[in-house]
């Protein structure tokens, strides 16, 4: 039998602070980049992605041991759906809950950051919604998905996060849109109008994008792994699970 999950309140509190750090890593390591490297933004990229697959990676293995460290609401709807049939994973009532504390820490961690730098709070003007863009965000978000999923189907979800981590800094270089994939994160980044910054008419499109990128890495998953329900209680991390399985909602 494995060993009951945290208390719920445990866990959104470790997606709450899990995701305001994530975002407080992007946003500040962005404001940093631009102070450091006011002339060549490519190297403001460069300086951004390595914080942030650092960052990522270290949050991963502090939180993922109590809520799986999803801080991102993608992989929380794809951790219910995939092990809704067999009753693994989260229930959709804690997806929702898990997703306001996503927001709400994504929010948190872009003011601290904007705090940390002396950086006045402010809604991003940073128009970033382009066709190629928003079909980046759908193939960051697919894969991201998908090498989530196989990592804990193979047995070797405990590599996760320096996995995850490598995947987002490739990803901030191969994609167009640097690859926000999780909608958390995009809401929170609206609340800087910093380098990491984007404005929200293009935050809605972005969101619009990731979800269509959390469909298709559901349907990449379940054709690469058709008994993944099995092991959803173990995303993105190995975490203690429910010690039966759950009904079916």
């Amino acid at each position: 039998m494995s060993t009951p999950a945290p208390p719920l309140p445990r866990r959104l509190l470790a997606e709450f602070l899990g995701t305001a750090l994530l975002v407080a890593v992007v946003v500040g390591s962005g404001i940093a980049a631009q102070q450091l490297s006011p002339e060549d933004v490519g190297l403001q990229l460069l300086e951004n992605s390595i914080a942030t697959v650092l960052g990522l990676t270290v949050l991963i293995l502090l939180f993922g041991p109590v809520s799986g460290a999803h801080f991102n609401p993608v992989v929380s709807l794809a951790d219910w759906f995939l092990g809704r049939r067999t009753g693994h994973g989260l229930t959709l009532p804690d997806v929702g809950a898990y997703t306001v504390a996503q927001v709400l820490g994504s929010i948190g961690g872009s003011v601290l950051a904007n705090a940390m730098f002396d950086v006045g709070t402010s809604i991003s003007t940073k128009d970033r919604a382009t066709g190629g863009r928003l079909l980046a965000e759908v193939v960051a978000t697919t894969f991201l998905l998908a090498l989530i999923f196989a990592l804990v189907r193979s047995g070797r979800g405990a590599i996760a996060a320096p996995a995850v981590g490598a995947y987002i800094g490739a990803a901030y270089w191969f994609t167009s849109s640097t690859s926000f994939a999780n909608p958390a994160v995009t809401i929170g980044r609206i609340f800087s109008d910093t380098f990491a910054g984007i404005a929200p008419g293009s935050a809605v499109a972005f969101i619009a994008a990731q979800l269509v990128g959390l469909a298709v890495g559901i349907v990449v998953t379940l054709g690469l792994y058709p008994d993944i329900s099995a092991t959803a209680d173990d995303v993105v991390v190995p975490h203690p699970a429910h010690s039966t399985p759950r009904s079916t909602p």
